[in-house]
C-alpha cells in the first residue's frame, strides 16, 4: 500500500505550477492511485496496510465525484471501528468475493476480464487473449512468479500505472508523439479491457461482499475510472495543443 503522502498526490493543489509540471504531477498521481488499486485487489490486506489506511486523511478525495465521496465515507467509517478482528474479517471478505470462494447463483466475483466477457464465464478465454496482446504490443509482460492470468484487474491497474510513467518519461525527453501514444493506449485499454466488464463485476461483487470497507473500495475504483477517462481526455488535449 502507498503511504498517506503519496495517496494525496492525486488531488494535490498544482495550479500554481507551470503547465509541464502540472502534467507531470497529474501523471504521477494517476500512477500512484492505479498502484493503490492494484494492491487492493491483489491480496488480503496486511495489518500494516489497514493501519496506514486508518491513519490517512481521505478528506482530500471528497469532491472528486459522487462514487469517490461515497466510497471514502464507507472506508473511513469502517476503519474507525476497527478492532483485533478487523484483519481477519477483511481477509474472509476478500477471499469470499475476489478469490471465488463464494458465488451469487452460479457467478463469482473473481476480477478477470475473461470471466465476465465469455459466455461460459471461464478463465483464459478471448478476454485474456485481448489483454495479453495489449501488453505484448507495448512490450510488457508479467513478472516471473506471478501465475495468475494476465487479465486480472490488479495486473491491468499496474499496466495503467506503467503507461502513465512512460508518458511522463516521454514528455521529459521532449517526445510529444510518444507521450500521446501512451495516453491513447491508456484510454483504449481502460475502455476496452477494464470498463467493458467492470460494471458486471461490481454487480456480482456487491452481492457477495459483506464489509462496508470493500464495498467502499468498489465505489472508489469506479469513481477513479470515471475520473481517469476525463483526465486522459484533458491530458491528450493539453499535450496535443502544446508547442
Amino acid at each position: 500500500m502507498n503511504d498517506e503522502k503519496n495517496a494525496e498526490t492525486i488531488v494535490e493543489n498544482i495550479e500554481e505550477l507551470p503547465v509541464s509540471e502540472q502534467i507531470a504531477s497529474a501523471l504521477e498521481a494517476r500512477a500512484v492511485f492505479y498502484e493503490t488499486l492494484s494492491s487492493l485487489y491483489f491480496q488480503p490486506l496486511k495489518q500494516a496496510d489497514i493501519d496506514n489506511m486508518a491513519a490517512a486523511d481521505f478528506s482530500v478525495y471528497a469532491d472528486l465525484n459522487e462514487d469517490f465521496a461515497d466510497g471514502v465515507n464507507d472506508i473511513t467509517r469502517y476503519l474507525r471501528k476497527r478492532n483485533t478482528g478487523t484483519r481477519d474479517e477483511l481477509a474472509v471478505d476478500f477471499t469470499g468475493a475476489f478469490a471465488g470462494v463464494k458465488a451469487y447463483g452460479t457467478k463469482t466475483a473473481v476480477p478477470y476480464k475473461s470471466v465476465f466477457t465469455s459466455r461460459e464465464g471461464l478463465l483464459y478465454q478471448e478476454g485474456y487473449v485481448e489483454v495479453f496482446r495489449a501488453y505484448k504490443a507495448e512490450c510488457v509482460k508479467r513478472r516471473p512468479g506471478l501465475d495468475w492470468p494476465d487479465d486480472h484487474l490488479s495486473f491491468m491497474c499496474e499496466f495503467m500505472a506503467l503507461l502513465s510513467r512512460r508518458t511522463a518519461a516521454a514528455l521529459a525527453e521532449g517526445n510529444k508523439e510518444q507521450a500521446l501514444h501512451e495516453l491513447q493506449v491508456s484510454k483504449q485499454f481502460l475502455n476496452d479491457n477494464i470498463l467493458s466488464w467492470f460494471g458486471n463485476f461490481t454487480d456480482i461483487a456487491n452481492h457477495l461482499l459483506t464489509t462496508r470497507f470493500y464495498r467502499g473500495v468498489i465505489k472508489i475504483t469506479r469513481g477513479f475510472f470515471t475520473l481517469d477517462l476525463e483526465t486522459l481526455d484533458d491530458l491528450i488535449a493539453e499535450i496535443s495543443a502544446s508547442d
